[in-house]
């Protein structure tokens, strides 16, 4: 069974580990309501924080799912935090070609206090303040 996910950092295309969702299929670009801040190499997404984040949504199967869990350091149920405290994946609705759509989303646990904010709300662009 297919799910659908939405990847608003290293893992969109032309970032740098967009290799990683190739098993997937591309649906388009979408976006959600939030706050995107520069962790290190890669962002993290606070939901409802008054922006709008810029990202993409994909249909990927079970095995892909996993592998992506495992990359985000979300345990074994995928759901829930059991792993290193930064994510956990939630379903949200985000906006795909201007319609809403339920996704699986990895959304970051620790706030955005003390960390830089991507104004842009789009990682691949990455202007902080």
């Amino acid at each position: 069974m297919s799910e659908l996910i939405f990847v608003y950092g290293a893992l969109r295309k032309g970032a740098s580990n967009d290799w990683r969702m190739k098993q997937g299929r591309w649906l388009g670009p979408a976006e959600v309501a939030g706050t995107l801040v520069k962790i290190d190499w890669y962002p993290g997404l606070v939901l409802g924080e008054g922006g709008t984040v810029k990202g993409e949504v994909y249909e990927v199967g079970p095995d892909l799912l996993r592998e992506l869990d495992e990359f985000e350091g979300i345990g074994v149920s995928g759901v829930g935090d059991e792993g290193n405290g930064e994510y956990q994946r939630i379903r949200v609705e985000v906006s795909l070609d201007g319609k809403p759509q339920e996704v699986w989303i990895y959304e970051w646990l620790k706030g955005v206090e003390g960390f830089s904010v991507v104004t842009s709300g789009d990682w691949l662009k990455q202007e902080e303040s």
